[in-house]
């Protein structure tokens, strides 16, 4: 079909909508379900296993693979973007890394200990999957919507993406809690919460695969560059243009210095929402195992809920108050929250924090996302500021689950790891205090 023009709704929404079909990724095997999932494998093993030689706690192992994987997006987009930019097709990489990570949810299915190499692999892929087809839809928000449409349209992606996720994970939720109701029964291995699980690894691929297409028909597929094949200057393009960009921050103050706060907020707010169930789990006193599972599960529920609220909040916020003053603020909020957290110890604890989370959580990222498209010059190369935004992020979750990592298999416990991301946020708003004014971002 004829590509839409610039702006229009039909092309907003579709682009919008690829929130709801990738959503459930973060939510369901990042957040909820497969934390649970992993952790109840452990339950005969006090939470430790023997890994490439080493002793290693659960939690921690996860964190280091969710940290090499975060640190193999952020060396291969480069490349990629490079690519996409000059041939014009970033469409069929965004496609590409989307049915990667699909694929590899639906892999989870066969996830377990005896396993285990192969099982992390699956989960490895997940997400370079998932983050690495970000990379591709965030580029195109600059394309296809105008400056002053890019708050809401950008919120609005979040916001589907909330509320989509949330319809697939109370599915999943009543399929664990009631599995005979829709016919799960267990095995001698495993009963049939736990084979409810598997299941709903297989809907989130099944879901993510079928409702991109909705976006992949009215997304453009790029501007080419050129006609000419692609040689070893292309491959290696995307690191150019990154040096390219950093060049030019040097002679743009306010995109500098907001890139550094960005940094180390994305690295404590990414690493939270990563590391939040398994902390969950391990840190908090449930009365049993189901209420554990159950409770754990509502909390990521009541999470993506006031997420929605929180999103269209700070959306009208930086409307009113400029995106670096709301930035600033919700920032404090964190520092706040990381105090508390690690004091916590009972269900209810954890139920009001995950309140406070959901409300800080959707509007951080959506106002994150649309502040860096308006602070960037004019240019046609907006694969390439991307991609130095999304190396930036990932870096810094490379860091983040890192010290939230090593943190945890020294002392045992998270807690300290808490604070320390508490620290993160304090270094992120000291950092854009110090961004310029510039017209109504502040």
């Amino acid at each position: 079909m004829k590509d839409l023009q610039k702006g229009d709704k039909k092309l907003l929404n579709a682009w919008a909508f690829y929130d709801w079909a990738n959503s459930v990724y973060p939510l369901t095997i990042a957040s909820a379900v497969f934390p649970i999932f992993y952790e109840s494998l452990f339950a005969e093993r006090d939470h430790y296993i023997d890994f490439f030689g080493l002793h290693l706690k659960n939690s921690a192992l996860i964190s280091f693979t969710t940290a090499v994987a975060f640190l193999v997006v952020s060396f291969t987009s480069p490349f990629l973007s490079g690519i996409a930019d000059y041939v014009g097709n970033k469409k069929s990489f965004m496609k590409f890394f989307c049915y990667v990570g699909a694929l590899s949810c639906i892999g989870l299915y066969w996830f377990d200990l005896e396993n285990i190499y192969i099982g992390l692999l699956f989960y490895f892929f997940g997400l370079i999957g998932y983050w690495g087809s970000l990379v591709f839809y965030n580029s195109y928000l600059p394309d296809i919507a105008f400056e002053e449409q890019q708050d809401k349209i950008s919120a609005k992606g979040y916001s589907l993406g909330y509320i989509g996720s949330v319809i697939l994970l109370i599915i999943n939720l009543a399929m664990i809690m009631k599995p005979e109701v829709f016919g799960i029964v267990g095995n001698e291995r495993e009963g049939a919460a736990k084979i409810a699980m598997r299941y709903s690894f297989v809907m989130v691929g099944i879901w993510w695969i079928i409702f991109s297409q909705y976006t992949y028909y009215y997304l453009p597929k790029g501007r080419k560059k050129s006609s000419k094949k692609i040689s070893k200057d292309v491959i290696f393009n995307g690191f150019k243009e990154l040096k390219k960009v950093w060049a030019l921050l040097q002679e743009n103050i306010p995109l500098k210095r907001y890139l550094g706060g960005f940094f180390v907020s994305s690295m404590a707010v990414q690493t939270v929402m990563l590391v939040a169930t398994y902390f969950g789990a391990q840190e908090i006193q449930w009365s049993s195992k189901e209420e554990s599972t159950i409770g754990l599960i509502i909390c990521i529920l009541l999470i993506q809920l006031v997420a929605i609220l929180g999103a269209v909040l700070t959306s009208r916020a930086s409307a009113k108050f400029g995106n670096i003053p709301t930035l600033i603020v919700i920032n404090a909020v964190w520092v706040v929250f990381c105090i508390i957290v690690y004091f916590i110890s009972l269900p209810i604890h954890f139920y009001v924090m995950a309140t406070i989370a959901g409300l800080v959580m959707g509007g951080i990222q959506a106002l994150s996302r649309s502040t860096y498209s308006k602070l960037l010059p004019e240019t046609e190369d907006t694969a390439s500021f991307f991609s130095f935004y999304d190396v930036a992020e990932k870096i810094g979750i490379v860091i983040g689950m890192c010290v939230y990592g090593i943190i945890d298999q020294i002392t045992g416990s998270p807690r300290s790891a808490i604070v320390v991301l508490g620290i993160f946020f304090i270094t992120a708003i000291f950092l854009l205090r110090r961004i310029p004014k510039k017209g109504t971002l502040n």
